[in-house]
């Protein structure tokens, strides 16, 4: 019988090979470590609680997995040759795709289908989880394989993998080396634990491995030969303690010459054994020392697709989804997308959503507020399913920039290496070699707010001009006279847009907002300017318009003395919120806000008291 990976398909005819696999190929890598056993659909987030549940859950099924063969029998044909449940239903799934009318082959169920996604609900919604004996009899045949107790080499090895092996032996130490790397590195880069804090522990570490602890285990040593009636000098136990002290892998790993013991030798020791692509700086001005930093995204995208998951994501995307037009799952159904030339004449493309924000690294408040302001700008695999999008570990770093050498050089200028990658990416693809082929990309979107849009895409960064908005060109003065729907305002177009951008360029004024050309139109023949940067829903909507309205809504019911706004205050304090709306429960409403016309609040909490305002204040309502 052979076993089989389910997240690389890879395959052993023993289990604790797999296991040892599962080790060395996906505990520091996935997000989630499924069961091995097919028919069991529990997943784990560790190494430790995966080998719990299978010894808790597995441990009696050991022997009917290995000792016996088993041979499914197909409802619907002669067939009685499949061994694995899971060709089992691949070929019941081929009886469906043609068809033809299958009963369930689970005990005491007469359901009955001849399509293929009905079966498949049913089975996940009815028969979830299930084992072996759960099948019907007739279907289900053990042949016991005539093979001695003791003779299975999985017999007696223990489901910590490899133990009593000497290759696994060997590779303990830098398994070993390799967890506690791992471990410095989200120390240093999730939990934000200084470099210097690192280091002190590794040398207290490095202490209680060798030197405490070889009291501890001289007493030990003596006890146990004591009680096996073994006499030996005490200078013998001394070497033996001294030797196991020397040879434990976390002590070879943290002593002062190991690869881990400073944060320079850990930092090349992340170089070499991780997938590390290091950033490049451009010097915007050597002599007043301006320069920026870099992350090579080709290098990067090269990384990503090495891993069989995002594999099978971009595969994955590139299938047409059977919609009807009014259907709508992501923005891969939207038009502008598919009126992209790149995504819609190519089966397989790479789509990138690039993020550009300000951040302050000091106080906001102080002294040094502004000085240290820096732009970024980041970038997200647009392939990954939405759940994954938002996720911090799909998200990578592209540019760092102090925000006034991008004011003084200008977007063009910083943007430069990033479009020139992005360029070589649309013209001539990123080699995948799991898939044996180019894939060419580009970028479908910028996202960022109002002000960051407006200046990289070279529209008026002032607000409260006569042409302020990216999408169409109509004129503050007519806000309040028109809606948007009445088709008064009219859109801008690429035509339009190409002579504004030529006006602007020769009479050196905006010409109906637009004062420059969008670095990205320049130089990247299948982004759109006006499609190409979206709408800010955070601070628009839950920033914006959503504060204000809800400001209004209340001022009114209180002026109609429904509630207080003490009570609306004490109401919304005494709600009993759940999951992520406690931390980002409303704040209680200020005094002055029917003066100032907004609640304030920032966007998650303008969100969460939007949904659930009708919960909070419904029973004073008529």
């Amino acid at each position: 019988m052979n076993w089989c990976c389910k997240m690389c398909k890879y395959e052993t005819a023993r289990k604790t090979e797999l296991l040892k696999h599962y080790r060395l190929r996906h505990v520091h890598c996935a997000q989630i470590l499924p069961c091995i056993y097919w028919e069991c659909y529990c997943s784990f987030k560790t190494w430790a609680s995966l080998k719990s549940h299978m010894t808790r859950s597995h441990s009696s099924y050991k022997a009917a997995n290995v000792k016996d063969v088993l041979s499914f029998k197909c409802p619907c044909c002669t067939l009685s040759s499949i061994t694995t449940e899971r060709e089992y239903f691949e070929h019941i799934g081929r009886h469906l795709k043609k068809h033809e009318t299958i009963t369930c082959v689970f005990e005491n169920c007469d359901f009955k289908t001849n399509i293929y996604g009905t079966f498949a609900s049913h089975r996940t919604r009815k028969h979830t989880p299930h084992s072996l004996d759960d099948f019907k009899a007739e279907l289900v045949h053990r042949h016991v394989n005539p093979v001695n107790v003791g003779d299975d080499p999985d017999d007696d090895e223990d489901i910590e993998c490899g133990e009593g092996y000497d290759e696994e032996r060997k590779e303990l130490p830098s398994i070993i080396e390799a967890n506690l790397a791992h471990l410095f590195l989200k120390l240093e880069s999730i939990s934000n634990v200084p470099k210097q804090c690192i280091t002190e522990m590794v040398e207290e570490l490095n202490f209680i491995s060798s030197s405490a602890s070889g009291p501890a285990m001289k007493d030990v040593l003596q006890s146990c030969f004591a009680k096996h009636k073994c006499q030996l000098d005490d200078s013998v136990i001394t070497d033996i303690v001294t030797e196991l002290c020397k040879s434990n892998p976390i002590s070879q790993a943290l002593r002062s010459d190991g690869p881990l013991s400073t944060a320079y030798k850990r930092n090349e020791y992340f170089k070499e054994n991780f997938s590390v692509v290091e950033p490049v700086e451009y010097v915007l001005n050597a002599r007043e020392r301006r320069s920026y930093q870099y992350v090579p995204i080709l290098k990067s995208l090269s990384e990503i697709f090495k891993k069989k998951e995002m594999q099978d994501f971009l595969m994955n995307s590139g299938k047409k989804a059977q919609n009807t037009e009014t259907q709508y799952t992501s923005f891969h159904d939207g038009t502008h997308f598919k009126a992209n030339k790149l995504f819609s004449e190519n089966d397989l493309a790479i789509a990138l959503n690039l993020y550009v924000d300000e951040f302050e690294v000091c106080n906001p408040l102080g002294t040094s507020r502004k000085k240290h302001k820096i732009t970024a700008v980041y970038w997200v695999l647009a392939n990954v399913p939405p759940l994954l999008r938002s996720s911090l570990t799909s998200i990578f770093l592209a540019i760092l920039c102090k925000a006034e050498d991008i004011k003084q050089y200008g977007y063009n200028v910083v943007l430069d290496p990033l479009l020139k990658d992005l360029g070589r990416l649309e013209e001539d693809g990123l080699y995948i070699p799991s898939l044996g082929r180019q894939v060419k990309g580009t970028v479908f979107s910028v996202i960022a707010d109002n002000l960051g849009a407006h200046s990289v895409s070279g529209f008026v960064e002032s607000f409260s001009g006569s042409y302020f908005c990216r999408w169409c060109l109509g004129e503050r003065s007519k806000l309040q006279d028109c809606e948007v729907r009445t088709g008064k305002f009219i859109p801008r177009i690429k035509e339009d847009h190409t002579v504004h951008v030529q006006t602007a360029q020769l009479s050196g004024f905006h010409s109906c907002g637009v004062k420059r050309q969008c670095p990205l139109t320049e130089k990247l023949k299948y982004f759109d300017v006006l499609s190409g940067y979206p709408p800010d829903l955070l601070h628009d909507l839950f920033e914006g318009v959503i504060p204000k309205e809800v400001a209004l809504c209340l001022d009114t019911l209180i002026k109609k003395k429904y509630f207080t706004l003490s009570e609306l205050n004490k109401l919304i304090r005494e709600f009993p919120y759940k999951w992520t709306d406690k931390k980002d429960a409303p704040q209680p409403v200020p005094l002055n806000f029917a003066v100032k016309k907004t609640v304030g609040g920032n966007a998650h909490e303008n969100w969460a008291l939007l949904r659930l305002l009708p919960f909070i204040i419904g029973t004073r309502i008529p």
